[in-house]
Formats: structure tokens, sequence, C-alpha cells
């Protein structure tokens, strides 16, 4: 599974994998049924399978947007209970609402009733001075009840006060045990482990454990992470597409989006860690960055930028 992701985005990482579940970044309940739906809900079909990540606290208002987002052809809603922004909390959504499991039921109940795909709760192991074992199995079962079979868990608490949505994706200590120990606990539960996967090797190792592996910075910054996981994980006989391949079947979509006036940096922006690690990497981000927001930047600038990375 791939992270906190926008359209643009999941379209290139499809590229590089065809079997990878694609995450939406999280749209508010308020943003969805207030401001322009049509935009926050749009994808391409070539994308699928995709979730679209909620965030709201409001039971009511989560049932019409998992409609929406059925109704969009979305293959799953998620409900996001892990993210510990000031603006998140402000809202009573994301991470804080791991201290009111039965709030959170209610929502999935709900948002259960008003459809038919699936409907998955993204939490952290815990908040705040909250983050005993004891409490995080109060939360998971409360929400099961509910009807909940999926959890996708970030394996660090949440400090709602004190750190940086940034440094809360750091500075707390990684507890996979703790996520392992919820699979063993709950065998009849899908667990998905989310949070500091690097590597497929790691992957590889933490699928002895648990039901998944969410990643999310790491697939972004280095996209070409994911060009093995179809054959290693999906049983694949394919060779990937090379790095240079990848870019030139992204072509396409980039002359369609111009098209449609979508800025080109908006896109651009998810293509510079494509030759992450290799030869020129370092010419091919500066020349991108440099000239995409010239007047006139078209998809030249990607094939010029393209000549670094030949040796």
């Amino acid at each position: 599974m791939l992270d906190w992701t926008d359209r643009h985005c999941r379209y290139f990482h499809r590229l590089i994998s065809q079997h990878a579940f694609l995450y939406t970044e999280m749209v508010t309940t308020g943003a969805l049924i207030h401001g322009d739906h049509h935009r926050f809900l749009q994808f391409n079909a070539a994308e699928k399978p995709v979730a679209f990540q909620l965030g709201g606290s409001n039971p009511r208002e989560l049932a019409i947007c998992a409609r929406m987002v059925e109704d969009a052809g979305y293959d799953e809603v998620n409900l996001n209970v892990g993210c510990p922004s000031d603006r998140v909390q402000n809202g009573r959504f994301g991470a804080c609402l791991m201290a009111e499991p039965e709030l959170v039921a209610q929502c999935v109940a709900a948002m259960g009733q008003a459809v038919s795909i699936p409907v998955t709760v993204k939490s952290r192991i815990g908040i705040d001075d909250r983050d005993s074992y004891e409490e995080l199995v109060h939360f998971v079962s409360t929400v099961v009840d509910a009807g909940c079979r999926v959890f996708i868990i970030h394996a660090r608490k949440a400090w709602l006060s004190g750190l940086s949505p940034k440094q809360n994706r750091d500075v707390p200590p990684l507890r996979y045990d703790i996520v392992y120990q919820l699979k063993q606990d709950f065998p009849q539960l899908e667990i998905i482990l989310n949070g500091g996967i690097m590597t497929l090797d790691q992957a590889a190792d933490i699928l002895k454990n648990v039901d998944g592996v969410m990643v999310g910075r790491e697939a972004y910054h280095n996209p070409y992470l994911l060009a093995d996981v179809d054959r290693r994980f999906f049983g694949e006989s394919k060779a990937p597409l090379s790095r240079e391949a990848v870019l030139r079947s992204f072509i396409p979509y980039i002359r369609e989006q111009l098209e449609d006036e979508v800025r080109l940096s908006s896109i651009s922006r998810h293509i510079l860690g494509l030759f992450h690690g290799e030869y020129g990497a370092r010419g091919w981000r500066r020349h991108i960055s440099e000239n995409v927001c010239k007047p006139g930047a078209d998809i030249q600038v990607i094939l010029d930028a393209l000549k670094f990375t030949v040796q």
C-alpha cells in the first residue's frame, strides 16, 4: 500500500507497480461536502485499486462522504485516526480521536451502513500518555464491534502537543512489536503496518508478522523502490520497466494534463526522485526544479532533464 498521494503521484506510482494499493491524501468531510468535490474525488481508472481517506468525526457527514466516495468508484474508504496536526485536532479528527473509541465506532458504523465497499481505519499505537497496550486493544475492540476488519497502524504513538506533524513522523520511537502483538491477539483482522519502511527486504520481514505494509515517504522520495514489488510479492513474471521506460510511459499522461491546464510543476514534483541514487540524479532534479515554472515550460523540460541521466 502507498500512503498520502495525489492523483498525479498515484498515476506515476501505478506505472511502476501494477499491484500496489494506492491511497489518497486525507480530505476532510467539510471540504468534500462544501468544496469542489469533483476535484477531490477525481482519479484515473488506471490507478485502481485505490482508496479514499476521510478526516472527520461526525457520523452523519462521514456517511454522506462515504457514499460520495463509493459513487465515484473508489475501492475502499478509510477513516484517518492518525494525523496529529493542530489543524486536525481543532477540527476534532485525526489522532485525537483515539481518545474517543466509542465515537470512532459510531463513525465506522455509519459509514459501513452507507456503503458496500470496505470501511477501514488508520491509526497510531497511542497518543500522549494514553499509549498502553491495553488502551490500544480497547480502541481496536470497540471499532471492531462497529464492523471494521482492516486496521492500518502507524507503529508510533503521536504527541498531540509539543511536537510538530513532521516530528511526529520521526521522534516517537517505532514499536513494531506492538503491532505484531495486535495481530497475534486479533488474528481474524487484517493488520497493516506503517512507519519507517525503507526497503523491500524490510517489508518482507514485516510481512512475516502482519498482513500488509504501507509505505509513505520512502516510496515518494524513491519511487523506483516499487519496481520489484510485483515480482516479489505478487508473483509477477514480467521484468519491471526501467526508469526511463517509466518516464516515457508517463509522458502521454503529462501531455493530457497540460492540455487540461494543469501546471507542469504540480506533476513534475512527484517524479523528482525517480533517479534517486543513480547517475545524474542531481542534474535531473536541478534541471526540472529550475525550469519547470518558467513561462512556456512544457514537456520538453522533462525530456531535457532526462539527458542528465545518460552516462
